[in-house]
């Protein structure tokens, strides 16, 4: 199915950082993270622990869809979705190939 280009303009994509991983209390494959957009901090819940330790997460730059709608997962709210690519091994995260601060639009 395709969309217009107008349906993609409404993506909110930004970089960012993250500040902290935790793993979720209730939950065997998920990440709780704090991320960094620049101007403010939100949370995210990942499904990401098959193929990162929360150690290799910290400080990693990632890009975030950040305007989709809040969503709890096994109890707790994730305020966007991190782009990662899927592969047999596991998820693998999308990230910028140069430094860019955190917050910036992608485009």
């Amino acid at each position: 199915m395709n969309i217009s280009f107008e349906e993609f303009a409404k993506l909110d994509l930004r970089t960012g950082i993250i500040k902290e991983a935790k793993i979720h209390p209730s939950a065997d494959r998920l990440y709780v993270l704090k991320v960094d957009l620049g101007d403010k901090e939100i949370q995210l819940v990942a499904g990401i622990r098959k193929t990162y330790s929360p150690e290799e997460l910290l400080g990693r730059r990632i890009v975030v869809l950040v305007n989709l709608e809040p969503k709890s997962l096994r109890g707790i709210e994730s305020q966007g979705m991190l782009l990662a690519a899927s592969t047999e091994s596991g998820p693998v995260l999308l990230s910028p190939d140069k430094e860019v601060p955190a917050g910036i639009r992608v485009k």
